[in-house]
C-alpha cells in the first residue's frame, strides 16, 4: 500500500473513474471470499510480521533530515522512507506460528536496529524507536523536512486542499497544547511498531472484533508518548496528534461531515472482511485516484489471483487503528494490521506487546458473539481513547457474558486478570509455552511495577527538571532511554 505515485494533479473524471474501479475492486473481492480455499492458513504458512517506524536523530537528540541517504546507503528492499525526512521504516520478515515468531521478530529488530545505527553513525546520527520524539519543535515541521517522494507530496497538497486552512491541533493534559500547522507533516511526528497478522478469512469477523475489544488494554500497557512540543499530554498523544494533523474535515456544528480518515471504526463487523472494506469505499473520498489497467473481476474469472490496486491504494489514505489488508501474493491473503501501539522502548518491549495482544484477541474470538451485545461499540471506541489519555490509570467499560447493565473497571485490574488468559490464547494458535510465557512475562511485569515508557519519560524528566531546563531535560531524560533502548532490557526493569 505505500506504493509510489508518479501524478499530483487530478481531473473529475479520474476521480469517477477511480470510483468505478474501486466497486470492481468489491465485486471481485466478494467473490475471492467466496472461494473455499482462498486464503485458508496450511501449515507454513506466514501467520504474523511487523513494520517498524524509527527516529533519526543527531547528537545533540535533534531531528537528523538523512533518511535517503540511509536508505541509499543500506541497500535494503525491506526498509523504506517514511512522511518526513527524519524518519524511516523497516518492514520485518514475517514468521509462520510454527516458526517461533515473536522470538525471531526480536532478534530482527535488535539486528536491524544495530545495521541501522552503524550506518547512521557514518552521518554523526542515531536510530531510535519512540512513539513521539521529544526534543521536537514545531520548527522541525513543514515542506522542508517533507520526504521527498512524490507519493507524500501528492497526500499533504490533497489533504491541504480539502482543509483550505491550517490544521489545528489541540489536546489536553497537565500542560495543554494548541497550535495551528500549515501542512499535514505533523503526522510524521507518530512513530509505530505495526502488527501483521494473518488469519483464515472464516474467521475474520469474530478475530477483528476481539482486536478491536482488547486494543484499549494495549494502549494502556504499551504507552510511550506522554507529549509533544515540552507538553506532558496523554499517555499515548500519538492517538489524538496522528488523528487531528491529518483531519481534512471542514468542521460545521450545523452540517453532516465524513468521519474522520483516522478513527477507530464505525461498529462491530457481523459477517466478513467485506464489511470494513466496503465501508472504507462507501464513506471516504478517494485522495489519489490512479487507476491500473487491471479488471479485477475478469482477472478473478480467468483464474486469476486480482492485485485490487485501486482498493490498496484507497486504503492507504484511510488510517483506521485497526485495519483490514488483502493482499495478492501467496495466492492471497488477508491480514489485519494493528496500528494503536507506539515504537519502543526496547525490542523486547515491542513484540511483549505483540504477543500479548494476539494471544489476548485470539482467548476472546469465539467469544466475541456474546460479548459485543455487552459492550456497544460506542463504548470499545470511549475505551480506546481513554486508555490513550490516562494509560494505566485508566477505567474502562468491560464486557462480561455473566452482566446486566455495563460496568466501569480499572484497566490495570482487568489487564491483571488477562494474563492467564493471553497465554492460553497464545497455546491455541500453536505458541510454545516457553515462547509465550517468555512475553507475557514481560507484560506481567510491567503491570506489577506500573511503568510504561510513558511513565517512564514522564518521570524522568520530572527528576531532571528539579535542575535543567525543558529542554535540557528532555535531551538528558532522551539519552538515558536511549541507553536503556540499546541493551534491551524490558521498561519495567530501568
Amino acid at each position: 500500500m505505500g506504493i509510489e505515485i508518479t501524478q499530483s494533479e487530478f481531473d473529475r473524471d479520474s476521480y469517477v473513474e477511480f470510483q468505478i474501479k474501486l466497486h470492481k475492486n468489491l465485486e471481485a473481492l466478494g467473490q475471492l471470499l467466496q472461494s473455499p480455499d482462498f486464503g485458508k492458513l496450511k501449515d507454513g504458512s506466514l501467520a504474523i510480521g511487523a513494520e517498524l517506524e524509527m527516529y533519526i536523530i543527531d547528537n545533540d537528540c535533534r531531528p537528523l533530515s538523512i533518511n535517503k541517504q540511509i536508505l541509499e546507503a543500506a541497500q535494503d528492499p525491506q526498509l523504506t522512507l517514511e512522511l518526513n525526512r527524519y524518519n524511516l521504516e523497516y518492514n520485518l520478515s514475517p514468521y509462520a506460528i510454527n516458526k517461533q515468531p515473536f522470538s525471531n521478530t526480536e532478534q530482527d529488530i535488535v539486528s536491524q536496529l544495530r545495521k541501522l545505527n552503524l550506518l547512521a553513525k557514518q552521518y554523526d546520527g542515531r536510530i531510535l524507536p519512540i512513539g513521539i520524539l521529544p526534543t521536537l519543535q514545531t520548527s522541525h515541521f513543514g515542506p522542508d523536512f517533507l520526504t521527498d517522494r512524490q507519493r507524500y507530496k501528492t497526500l499533504v497538497e490533497q489533504l491541504a486542499k480539502r482543509r483550505s486552512s491550517d490544521f489545528h491541533i489541540d489536546i489536553n493534559g497537565e500542560h495543554p497544547l494548541q497550535v495551528d500547522m500549515k501542512d499535514g507533516t505533523l503526522e510524521g511526528a507518530n512513530t509505530s511498531f505495526q502488527i501483521h497478522y494473518r488469519i483464515d478469512p472464516a474467521n475474520y469477523a469474530d478475530t477483528f472484533n476481539a482486536f478491536q475489544m482488547v486494543t484499549p488494554l494495549l494502549v494502556a500497557i504499551g504507552a510511550n508518548s506522554p507529549g509533544l512540543f515540552g507538553h506532558s499530554l496523554w499517555c499515548e498523544t500519538r492517538i489524538p496528534l496522528f488523528k487531528q494533523s491529518i483531519d481534512s474535515r471542514i468542521k460545521d456544528r450545523y452540517q453532516w461531515h465524513e468521519p474522520a480518515r483516522v478513527n477507530f471504526g464505525q461498529g462491530w463487523i457481523r459477517h466478513s472482511a467485506l464489511e470494513i472494506f466496503r465501508e472504507i469505499v462507501s464513506i471516504y473520498s478517494p485522495l489519489l485516484p490512479i487507476c491500473s489497467d487491471e479488471d479485477p473481476v475478469d482477472q478473478f474469472h480467468r483464474g486469476f489471483v486480482p492485485s485490487l490496486a485501486e482498493l490498496r491504494l484507497h486504503q492507504s489514505s484511510v488510517w483506521l487503528w485497526n485495519r483490514p489488508i488483502f493482499d495478492d501474493t501467496d495466492g492471497g491473503h488477508l491480514r489485519i494490521e494493528l496500528r494503536a501501539l507506539p515504537a519502543g522502548p526496547t525490542a523486547v518491549d515491542m513484540v511483549a506487546n505483540a504477543a500479548f495482544y494476539i494471544g489476548l484477541a485470539e482467548s476472546y474470538r469465539e467469544e466475541m458473539p456474546q460479548l459485543m451485545p455487552a459492550l456497544p461499540f460506542g463504548l470499545a471506541e470511549f475505551n480506546f481513547y481513554r486508555a490513550a489519555q490516562s494509560g494505566l490509570n485508566a477505567n474502562i467499560v468491560w464486557p462480561s457474558l455473566e452482566q446486566s447493565g455495563c460496568q466501569q473497571h480499572k484497566v490495570i485490574d482487568i489487564l491483571q486478570n488477562s494474563i492467564s488468559r493471553a497465554k492460553s490464547g497464545l497455546k491455541s494458535i500453536g505458541i510454545s509455552e516457553l515462547e509465550a510465557n517468555k512475553y507475557v512475562d514481560v507484560i506481567q511485569n510491567r503491570i506489577n511495577n506500573g511503568q510504561t515508557g510513558a511513565s517512564w519519560q514522564s518521570d524522568r524528566i520530572k527528576y531532571y527538571r528539579a535542575k535543567h531546563s525543558n529542554i535540557e531535560s528532555q535531551r538528558l531524560m532522551l539519552e538515558d532511554y536511549i541507553s536503556h533502548s540499546v541493551s534491551n532490557v524490558p521498561v519495567s526493569e530501568w
